[in-house]
C-alpha cells in the first residue's frame, strides 16, 4: 500500500503574498492529507554580508538590518502559527540565517522533507514566462533540491483556505 506521497512538507516563507499562498497551501495539505508541516524563514545574512564587504552597509547598519529581519521573521512565523491554529494544525517553524536557497535546501535535507513548497507570483498576462514569476532564489531551490519542489500559484488559495473546515 502506498502511503501519502508527501509526509513531510517544508514551506519557504519570506512574508510576501506569494510565499503566504505557499503557507496556506501547506496548511491545507496538512489538514487534508495529514502530512507534517514545517515553515522556515531565512534571514538573508549572506546578502547582508556581501553589502558590508562592498561597503554599501557599515557594520552597525548590517547588524541593525539583520536584527530587523530576525524580528520580521518572528512576527511572520507567529502569524503562520495563528493561521495553522485556525485549522487545528500543528506547524513547526524555524528562523535560519545564510543564503536563502541553500538554507532552505539544507533544512529540507536535515528534516528529510518529501516536498518543498515555494510561492510563485501569478502573472496578469495569459502567457507569462517562468523568468517573470520565479525568483533567482526559487530557481536555485528548484534546481538544487534533493526532494520534490512545488511552486504554488493558485490565485484563489486564500478563498479556498477560508472555506476549509
Amino acid at each position: 500500500m502506498l502511503n501519502s506521497l508527501f509526509q513531510k512538507v517544508l514551506v519557504a516563507y519570506n512574508g510576501s503574498k506569494s510565499s503566504l499562498n505557499a503557507v496556506l497551501y501547506g496548511i491545507m495539505m496538512a489538514k487534508i492529507y495529514g502530512c507534517t508541516l514545517k515553515v522556515v524563514y531565512v534571514v538573508d545574512s549572506a546578502s547582508i554580508k556581501q553589502l558590508s564587504i562592498s561597503k554599501l552597509l557599515v557594520a552597525d547598519e548590517a547588524e541593525e538590518t539583520s536584527r530587523s529581519l530576525e524580528e520580521d521573521g518572528c512576527k511572520n512565523l507567529g502569524y503562520v502559527k495563528e493561521l495553522a491554529a485556525q485549522k487545528k494544525i500543528e506547524v513547526e517553524s524555524e528562523i535560519l540565517h545564510g543564503a536563502v536557497w541553500s538554507e532552505i535546501i539544507h533544512s529540507a535535507d536535515l528534516w528529510k522533507a518529501d516536498l518543498i513548497l515555494i510561492g510563485g507570483s501569478v502573472g496578469e498576462k495569459p502567457l507569462y514566462s517562468v523568468h517573470e514569476t520565479v525568483s533567482k532564489q526559487d530557481s536555485e531551490i528548484i534546481g538544487s533540491a534533493h526532494c520534490s519542489v512545488m511552486v504554488v500559484r493558485d490565485p484563489y488559495i486564500s478563498h479556498k483556505f477560508r472555506l476549509l473546515k
